[in-house]
């Protein structure tokens, strides 16, 4: 079947602004929408601009809005999706290139948080042993790929990008509540700041966007806790 994918393009070097260009598509319903990008890539427009990589929803390089939600493009099927199919960068990126945003920001943000384990202590004769119920209490944010999904989705975000963002958020609750880490007062001390935990409003629309199914707005809740009752 023929599908029309409503792309959003923008060249900073020769465009004032974004403009939307159709294109058209051979397709399968089983087909991702990463395919159709890769056939209008490969054999119709050279200069169309995304990133993707392993195309098996693990790396997170091709997260962009479809269809007005965040999604990855490798997960997105075309039975799924209403026709045209709108495909946008994320928001609150700038954009370098059509679907392609500035991660550096993100990453900024992800490194304030000390996003390792921390533990000064004499390493034992044997590996450091957690008991399940310990591993359980952090298990869902180790699922985080740093796709930027849920951060390109949050309207603190938005309103203001020095807000940490629910990504870091996540990785940070993945240390703070692991048994073995010793920098948890470090990291609290990291989010109890205007545009660290606080900037969080609640919103759920991280939650919604992951492709992972972390509950990432728990998570938060979880962080916030533990800064008032350290």
């Amino acid at each position: 079947m023929q599908v029309t994918l409503q792309i959003e393009r923008f060249n900073p070097e020769v465009d004032c602004k974004p403009h939307e260009v159709a294109y058209m598509v051979e397709a399968d319903p089983t087909d991702r929408v990463l395919d159709l990008l890769n056939r209008i890539k490969w054999y119709q427009d050279g200069s169309l601009t995304f990133r993707r990589s392993c195309g098996q929803g693990i790396c997170g390089s091709d997260a962009m809005r479809i269809n007005g939600r965040n999604r990855l493009a490798c997960k997105a099927l075309v039975k799924d999706l209403k026709k045209p199919i709108d495909v946008r960068p994320l928001l609150g990126f700038q954009v370098v290139k059509d679907l392609v945003v500035d991660m550096e920001p993100f990453f900024a943000h992800y490194a304030e948080i000390l996003p390792y384990l921390i533990n000064d202590e004499r390493p034992p004769h044997r590996e450091r042993i957690q008991s399940s119920e310990q591993r359980a209490r952090y298990d869902d944010t180790t699922k985080c790929i740093l796709c930027a999904a849920c951060t390109g989705a949050c309207p603190p975000f938005w309103a203001n990008g020095r807000f940490i963002g629910p990504a870091a958020l996540v990785n940070a609750h993945r240390f703070i509540f692991d048994s073995r880490d010793t920098a948890t007062a470090e990291r609290l001390d990291i989010l109890n700041r205007r545009f660290g935990a606080w900037g969080c409003r609640v919103v759920f629309n991280c939650t919604d966007a992951c492709p992972r199914g972390i509950k990432i707005t728990e998570a938060i809740e979880e962080c916030k806790r533990a800064i008032l009752l350290r």
